[in-house]
């Protein structure tokens, strides 16, 4: 009787876990919150996505400019489909029954998204996957909206320039292939704009100080792991020593950007004009797309090194173009959560300046992976130093804006 009893009483605790409920907003009262386990494997579904994103570049050595436009719009639908379901788990807490099938959906769209890649624009999995992800968030957050305040205003945001954008890719799948990526820009932009047509009532209800940071902080280093395997990609099977070393000198410059990052998020400084997250999350969209690029311009770097292929003028423009795009928004971040400083704009011109005089001035290809290794290791070196002068005297956690 005690063994049935013992196991009715499991039964009914589970049951009553899962039973319908409607999500609790976040409060600051709930204490630091890490990703969900849901969150992480959403983020490895992800990974392979990013590695279908880059690898429509292949190993083509003159790249044209459409095509890395290309990639990169298609990185920006990727982290945008990623980054709203982020946003969601900042705000509102739910694992009830609903809310875990709906995250099901959500991690099938994502799939269909990965799987999608490769056949855009003429294929029907991208949009009937960013589709499925972005329907199953206008689903959770019509679950959410509470019934006053600010939180209710924000929500209503959301759901009418989500649900704009989410009717203009339905639309795309009534088109030709070749007018779809015309509906696909619409539909993101409006998306996109959203949150800045409302931050009126999105930057009075701020995001958690610390979840949504360490989340957009989870997905660089997703974009930084694919950054390592796309260098992993250029040695064979049974590579001579000479190979292998200089795979790992490549791999001093994502080690180095890791060095940064981690320092910035960990150092304990206080993001000031966080608020609604809309800045610093946009940032991190160019900061990603930079990061990504410069990691197949690096494996390109390697595999003319090893006289695969040639390190082309177009090669070349984009290693230092992604290079600067990843300086100039790290320095867009600095200032928005610390100040102005102008040591920290003579560290990034200093970064920016080294790496186009290295790329235009230097024909080697090892002799420019050397230099630029050293310069981007120079850099992690100053801005750390930089941060720990930054560094506050009392604690180290976050704390929320005014």
């Amino acid at each position: 009787m005690r063994r049935g009893k013992g196991r009715g009483a499991r039964w009914g605790r589970l049951a009553g876990r899962l039973a319908p409920n409607r999500p609790t907003a976040v409060t600051d009262e709930a204490g630091h919150r890490h990703a969900t386990w849901f969150e992480l494997f959403f983020d490895v579904i992800f990974v392979f996505a990013l590695a279908a994103v880059v690898d429509r570049l292949g190993e083509d050595t003159t790249p044209r400019p459409h095509s890395v436009l290309a990639v990169f719009g298609l990185f920006l639908v990727v982290q945008w489909a990623w980054v709203g379901h982020a946003y969601y788990t900042t705000r509102y807490e739910a694992d009830d029954l609903p809310h875990r099938l709906l995250l099901l959906l959500a991690l099938l769209g994502a799939g269909a998204i990965t799987l999608g890649v490769d056949e855009v624009p003429t294929g029907n999995m991208l949009p009937v996957g960013y589709l499925i992800v972005r329907g199953v968030l206008i689903l959770l957050y019509l679950r959410g909206r509470p019934a006053t305040g600010v939180a209710r205003a924000g929500t209503l945001v959301y759901l009418i320039g989500f649900g704009i954008g989410w009717l203009i890719w339905l639309a795309s799948l009534a088109v030709p292939g070749h007018l779809r990526p015309v509906f696909w820009i619409t539909g993101t932009a409006v998306e996109l704009v959203t949150p800045w047509v409302g931050y009126r009532w999105l930057s009075r209800w701020p995001v958690d100080v610390r979840h949504l940071p360490e989340r957009v902080g989870q997905f660089v280093i997703i974009v930084l792991g694919s950054t390592v395997a796309n260098l992993l990609a250029t040695v064979p099977d049974h590579p001579d020593r000479r190979m292998a070393l200089t795979a790992a000198l490549a791999s001093i410059v994502p080690g180095a950007i890791w060095w940064i990052y981690a320092t910035f998020v960990t150092s304990g400084i206080p993001i000031q004009r966080l608020r609604g997250g809309q800045p610093y999350t946009y940032l991190h969209y160019l900061l990603g797309g930079g990061l990504l690029l410069l990691g197949w311009a690096l494996g390109q770097t390697v595999r003319a090194i090893h006289g695969d292929t040639i390190l082309t003028r177009e090669v070349r423009l984009l290693l230092a173009g992604s290079a600067t795009l990843w300086l100039a928004c790290g320095l867009g971040l600095y200032w928005l959560a610390i100040r102005v400083s102008r040591r920290a704009a003579l560290f990034a011109g200093y970064g920016v300046a080294s790496v186009w005089v290295i790329v235009l001035a230097v024909s080697s290809p090892f002799l420019v992976l050397v230099l630029l290794s050293a310069t981007i290791a120079a850099y992690a070196v100053l801005f750390t130093y930089l941060l720990g002068s930054e560094r506050p005297d009392q604690g180290l956690a976050l704390t929320a804006p005014e």
